[in-house]
């Protein structure tokens, strides 16, 4: 066996699978939706995929690692000018050097053509989220059952005698809606769907805690959502001392005020009751 072909092809091979589990990544529905709509692709949930990344990462990271070990003079080389001293800031080390610079300060301010590829996988990501279908709440599938039928404001003795007529078997009211589901090969979406009366989720009415995907939606469809005053609410928010703009998102809104989303949204929560 030849170690160096062999690190060489190892980092080549995890190289291309680490490409296929990026592109996966950048598609799939968010966290929130994934893990309440069941979501697998290939048969592998999102997580798997997550863990699969991560681990082809390192083994990428060691084989580099043992690459550049055994390609050590070779790659000394590429640092020496014509007099074949050894210049690390040569001009193709330069240039490499900028290029990779420009990429990650882009990213974090935000300019394209890097703003343009985290928006581009955002919008594949919320076409994902609409399909899949939001839960009512964020990570609502950690719930126990108790109190996922509290938060949707449905009858728990009924929503077990429904849940039991559909061949669904529940052990308790602690079981969260997670385990509930993975006991019975299905997703906590259906669970839900089960559960829920006629016409939910067609109201207007502001749910009390944030429904899943809330960070991103702008104050304006916010207020078009629970049919709210666009302008009271902004005042209301200023009375508050919380600055906000319609076309802001909650993020956004956040972040300028120094808050977080969650708190943001209670406030309207508060303001759209009187």
């Amino acid at each position: 066996m030849n170690m160096r072909k062999i690190t060489s092809l190892t980092a080549l091979i995890s190289f291309v699978l680490l490409m296929v589990t990026s592109v996966i990544l950048y598609i799939v529905p968010s966290g929130r939706v994934a893990y309440w709509a069941g979501y697998k692709l290939w048969s592998l949930t999102k997580e798997d995929w997550g863990a699969v990344h991560i681990n082809l990462g390192v083994l990428l990271l060691v084989s580099i690692l043992l690459h550049t070990y055994y390609n050590w003079q070779p790659m000394i080389s590429y640092m020496k000018n014509k007099s074949k001293q050894l210049r690390i800031f040569t001009p193709d080390f330069n240039i490499s050097l900028i290029v990779t610079l420009v990429v990650f300060f882009g990213t974090l301010a935000g300019v394209p053509p890097m703003s343009s590829i985290i928006n581009f996988g955002a919008a594949i990501t919320d076409k994902a989220n609409l399909y899949y279908g939001e839960p009512p709440y964020g990570h609502a599938e950690l719930s126990p059952l108790a109190d996922f039928t509290y938060k949707i404001k449905v009858d728990l003795a009924e929503s077990i005698s429904l849940l039991k007529q559909a061949g669904i078997t529940v052990d308790s009211e602690t079981q969260t809606m997670q385990d509930i589901a993975a006991a019975n090969g299905i997703s906590p979406q259906q669970i839900y769907e089960i559960m829920k009366p006629e016409g939910k989720g067609t109201t207007t009415e502001m749910p009390e805690e944030a429904p899943g995907g809330t960070g991103n939606r702008t104050l304006a469809q916010i207020c078009e959502m629970y049919q709210l005053n666009q302008k009271l609410i902004v005042q209301g928010l200023a009375r508050k001392s919380i600055t906000a703009e319609p076309q802001q998102s909650m993020k956004e809104i956040a972040a300028v005020n120094h808050l977080d989303p969650h708190t943001i949204y209670a406030e309207i929560y508060v303001l759209s009751k009187k």
